[in-house]
């Protein structure tokens, strides 16, 4: 987003979102790079933005070959920081992208009712099936679960979970002189993959114990990791939320937030945030202040 448009946003802000607070959770082994675009569009609207790093679970520059910590970890420090934004801002949405959406949904699921608001969850994986996705990876669980994961790392690869070929072309040389990029980190490890496929049963098992009261899903039809099914899965299973909303996207793949369709994405983002600051239904949009 430029600064023209940022401060747009800004000259508008209502007194409102200053009291709804915004936590981003970037994908697994990854930073909070990834959610910039939206964290300077909310950041502008006046939302006060808390982009989290996990340890265990976000790429560590100064030991970028750490163990992972266990999934329940992720949970709890997310949920301390729900309860710490809760004594200071009336409503509390938590921002999920990848990886980061199912640590949203089980954080959702820890706090329990009348903690989190709502919930943006982006390019949600709760099942591995976009035309990407090669069939061996039903073998999977061999290396997570053998000690042959012991001698097995997942190597990120083209196209990065991005359609704008510049885009993909500048993660590529990211990743040639550094161990991670804006789209991830080029090496997951076996124990974080587990952890984060534990995180996925757990949330699966429990959608129905989400209980927020909006939810907006921002999905790419040509998502090459998780097809369009997961927002099946979420309508069907987030029976606890009273409004749910789903926006496909047409021009991005995995990494929305940095692919083609980012200012669609930062928009949706903001007006949902509003909309909740606001206590209007998710799919209205505020007019101008």
């Amino acid at each position: 987003m430029s600064a023209r448009e940022a401060s747009g946003l800004l000259s508008v802000v209502h007194p409102a979102v200053r009291h709804t607070a915004i936590v981003l959770l970037h994908g697994l082994c990854s930073t909070p790079d990834e959610l910039l675009t939206v964290q300077s569009a909310l950041a502008a609207r006046g939302h006060p933005v808390r982009p989290l790093r996990l340890r265990g679970y976000s790429f560590d520059a100064a030991a970028p070959l750490a163990q992972p910590t266990r999934y329940e970890q992720w949970l709890a420090a997310i949920a301390a920081e729900v309860q710490l934004l809760r004594r200071q801002h009336e409503r509390v949405v938590l921002v999920g992208l990848s990886a980061g959406a199912s640590l949203a949904l089980g954080a959702a699921i820890r706090c329990g009712a009348d903690q989190v608001d709502a919930l943006v969850l982006m390019s949600t994986t709760l099942r591995f099936d976009g035309w990407a996705v090669p069939r061996t990876r039903m073998l999977l669980p061999l290396a997570l679960h053998t000690p042959l994961g012991r001698l097995w790392q997942y190597r990120e690869r083209a196209p990065y979970g991005v359609k704008n070929e510049r885009v993909r072309a500048w993660i590529e040389r990211e990743l040639r002189h550094r161990k991670v990029s804006s789209a991830g980190s080029a090496v997951i490890g076996t124990g974080h993959l587990r952890e984060h496929e534990r995180l996925i049963r757990h949330v699966r098992r429990n959608l129905h114990r989400v209980q927020c009261g909006s939810v907006l899903a921002l999905h790419a039809r040509d998502d090459e990791v998780a097809s369009l099914a997961n927002l099946g899965l979420l309508a069907r299973g987030l029976r606890g939320c009273r409004d749910f909303r789903s926006v496909v996207l047409a021009d991005s793949y995995h990494m929305i937030t940095i692919d083609n369709d980012q200012r669609q994405v930062a928009r949706e983002t903001v007006a949902f945030a509003d909309a909740v600051a606001h206590g209007l239904p998710p799919a209205m949009h505020l007019p101008p202040a």
